[in-house]
Order: structure tokens, then C-alpha cells, then sequence
């Protein structure tokens, strides 16, 4: 299952049914689960934790070094989790000492030519398109949907469930459920379709939709859409998870667009 021309470290830790094609390289400290697929002209560095059944497409690098300029040579990881595919030449850098690792979820879709930078945080069911370049500490939620070509400003934070417009550029953050597309990005509606595939309720998406009204269309400001949307809308799961993301916002949240 190892093909005789990839180089792979005899210390590393290599699962069961494994598959490493011609001109890949492993290095020592590398750990690889059951099942995963490298293909050929992979480069898989020390610190590398790869999961179950991933499939990691050629020109792909896992664990390069931070392109940080506090980064001093500290060991740290980059970890991939189960399931979840690196596109061709997607680069994938390990952490700094600020987090010490870098996290790409469970049943992830990195596509060709993207960049996850150091100490960043990728939820579950993430799908990344084409040439977007993740910059670093930032966090993506869970089931989050990244348009091709976009460009998403350090620490920045992305909701779950939120679908992102293709060549945005992202320095705010991004509540939960919403659409973000126009240029500057801006609020443009909550994510209906997404939602629905997700088996949310009518009575779920009305109670977003009406959350986000107040929130981006009621023309008050943040601190007394939060006071309002406590005081007029029933306590449920997403509504705290909708007013908690927007109160730990350190960058703010996106604006809404003009004509909202």
C-alpha cells in the first residue's frame, strides 16, 4: 500500500490500509489513520495527526511551518480529522505558541489551492472552495460554507451554518446562519436552503429570520437589538447561540447591506 518511491520515515505511525503513492514524503513525527488515501507528491511534516479515511490529493502539504514571525521553532501540530478531503496543493500550516495546533474538523471539503493558516480552528462538515486563503487564529463553525477565492482577515470568527459569497473579503465576524455576499461583504438574508437541507424547522427559520430582522433592519444599534430580540423573542437553543456569538464578537459583526 506504500508505493516504492515515496519516502516515508520508519518511525512514523502509519494505520492500517493506508495508501501513500509515488513521490510523497512522510516525515517522522506524523501520525496517519486507518484507511486515508495520500496520493502522489504529498508532503506530510512533522506534526501532522491525520485521521480515518481522508483523502489527501497531490501537491497537498500538511504541518508546514508557521508563516508567522513570532513562531521560534516550538513543536506543535496540524491535525485533520476523520473523513475529510485536502484537494490538490491545499496547505495546511501547524501552530504557533498561541494555540499550539491547527484544527481541520471531522467530514471536511478543502478544495484545490486553499490555505488554512497557523493556530486556526475548522469545524465539522466544513466545505472551503477553491483559492480561499484562511489567515491565521481564525474559527469556522460547524457546517459552514465558503465560497471560492475568498479572502478572511486574522481572528476573524464564521458562524455555523452560514454560506459566504465567493471572492468576499471577510474581516468581521460572521453570526450564525446568515448569507454574507456583496462587495464590501455584508449581511444579505439568513442561509433558507442550507437551513432546510438541515432539517430545520419552519417554526426555526421564522424565529431566525425574525431574530436577524431586529438584529440588521430594526436601524438600532447593536447593544439594543440584543436588549430587544431578549425582551420580544422566546428563549431557545439558537437564539442564545445567535446572541452569544454577537456579544463575544471582539471584531464586530458584519453590517448589514444599505438597502436592509
Amino acid at each position: 500500500m506504500i508505493h516504492q518511491l515515496a519516502v516515508v520515515h520508519p518511525e512514523a505511525k502509519i494505520g492500517a490500509n493506508v495508501e501513500i503513492g509515488p513521490f510523497s514524503v512522510i516525515e517522522r513525527d506524523v501520525e496517519i489513520g486507518d484507511g486515508t488515501i495520500i496520493m502522489n507528491n504529498v508532503t506530510i511534516l512533522n506534526g501532522a495527526r491525520i485521521g480515518k479515511n481522508c483523502r489527501i490529493h497531490p501537491g497537498a502539504v500538511v504541518a508546514g511551518v508557521p508563516q508567522d514571525l513570532k513562531f521560534k521553532g516550538e513543536e506543535t501540530l496540524a491535525i485533520i480529522g476523520d473523513n475529510t478531503t485536502l484537494r490538490e496543493c491545499v496547505t495546511v500550516n501547524r501552530g504557533t505558541a498561541s494555540k499550539g495546533r491547527t484544527v481541520v474538523g471531522d467530514n471536511c471539503l478543502i478544495m484545490a489551492y486553499c490555505h488554512v493558516a497557523h493556530d486556526c480552528k475548522i469545524g465539522n462538515y466544513v466545505i472551503i472552495s477553491n483559492a480561499t486563503q484562511v489567515a491565521g487564529e481564525v474559527v469556522v463553525d460547524d457546517l459552514a460554507v465558503i465560497g471560492g477565492g475568498t479572502l478572511i482577515h486574522q481572528f476573524t470568527h464564521i458562524g455555523p451554518h452560514v454560506m459566504i459569497q465567493g471572492g468576499s473579503k471577510i474581516n468581521k465576524d460572521i453570526p450564525p446562519f446568515v448569507k454574507a455576499a456583496r462587495d464590501p461583504i455584508a449581511y444579505t438574508g439568513i442561509n433558507v436552503v442550507g437551513l432546510r437541507r438541515r432539517n430545520f424547522s419552519n417554526e426555526d427559520i421564522n424565529a431566525i429570520q425574525e431574530i436577524y430582522r431586529i438584529l440588521y433592519l430594526s436601524q438600532l444599534n447593536v447593544s439594543d437589538a440584543i436588549e430587544q430580540i431578549e425582551a420580544e423573542i422566546p428563549q431557545s437553543e439558537m437564539r442564545d447561540q445567535i446572541l452569544e456569538f454577537v456579544k463575544a464578537s471582539k471584531r464586530g459583526i458584519l453590517r448589514g447591506y444599505e438597502w436592509c
